[in-house]
């Protein structure tokens, strides 16, 4: 089996929408894909319609947390999208991305960059706005080469000139809201530190023992010996580990299926899972 567990439509900051996403992930030759969208359920139904034959759908989000000063994203797995106390913190987290976004903007224009906010809402169309929408603006301005090139310390990194904080949940919060929900919870990219400043191990420990199912190891932002360090690190704390893509389609030059979670470990998140169970494709 082939298990890519996070992935982006247009519902957040893809460029797939759902039904492309899911028609792609079975054209990559994968069994199991994750729709993991950021602080939004909204493209869940779109790709459960869509779902070809052979492809099973695992529902789920990417939510926004803050530890310490300390941007973190939490995977969630399977949980109910209408347990109404997570529900309204994803929304809390979605009224403020707005805001934040065209308070980037405002900074990148300080700094002397053309950008403009109807630019930046024209390529976030109905999706949730967020950096990778204001990132690819500066890519058609000719201000960076890429999308990756945006997210450094010079203009949109969690350190950069240009970076506004948005609400985000307490990691801690979140992961009991998804467990009351019935969802399995993963530490996105836990070590990526070209993202910025990333989370010390000693809070991993500590997320650990608040019932944090697992992190995120093979991920394009984790090099090799990063990826063994946590291997290590979740082996001492009881951790399930997982390979993704992140895939966001054009946005990024990730593939689908370019990194996988092994099917034992899959198995696992779905048996620990009881707000929602996998969806399997039955031609649509």
């Amino acid at each position: 089996m082939r298990i890519d567990l996070h992935t982006h439509s247009t519902a957040s900051d893809g460029t797939d929408t759902p039904t492309e996403l899911v028609r792609n992930a079975a054209a990559a030759g994968l069994d199991v894909v994750a729709l993991t969208d950021h602080d939004t359920v909204g493209g869940h139904a779109e790709a459960r319609a869509a779902l070809p034959g052979g492809l099973t759908l695992i529902t789920g989000a990417e939510l926004s947390c803050r530890i310490d000063g300390v941007s973190l994203h939490m995977l969630a797995y399977l949980f109910d999208p209408e347990e109404p106390e997570l529900a309204r913190e994803r929304e809390l987290v979605r009224d403020d991305r707005v805001p934040r976004a065209q308070g980037m903007v405002a900074k990148l224009r300080e700094l002397g960059v053309p950008i403009t906010w109807e630019q930046v809402a024209r390529i976030a169309g109905d999706g949730a706005v967020g950096r990778p929408h204001i990132a690819t603006a500066l890519v058609d301005l000719g201000v960076v080469p890429t999308v990756s090139d945006a997210f450094t310390s010079e203009w949109l990194a969690n350190d950069g000139r240009a970076y506004v904080q948005k609400h985000e949940l307490d990691p801690f919060d979140a992961i009991r809201l998804v467990k009351a929900a019935g969802g399995v919870t993963v530490f996105a990219h836990p070590l990526a530190v070209k993202r910025g400043s990333c989370v010390p191990e000693s809070a991993i420990a500590e997320l650990a023992a608040a019932g944090l199912d697992g992190i995120e190891v093979d991920h394009m932002d984790h090099d090799a010996p990063t990826r063994a360090r946590l291997r290590g690190m979740a082996a001492e704390l009881g951790l399930l580990t997982t390979g993704s893509s992140d895939y966001h389609g054009s946005r990024k030059t990730c593939r689908l299926g370019e990194y996988t979670t092994d099917p034992e470990i899959y198995g696992e998140i779905v048996r620990r899972a009881t707000g929602a169970f996998p969806v399997p494709g039955t031609g649509g």
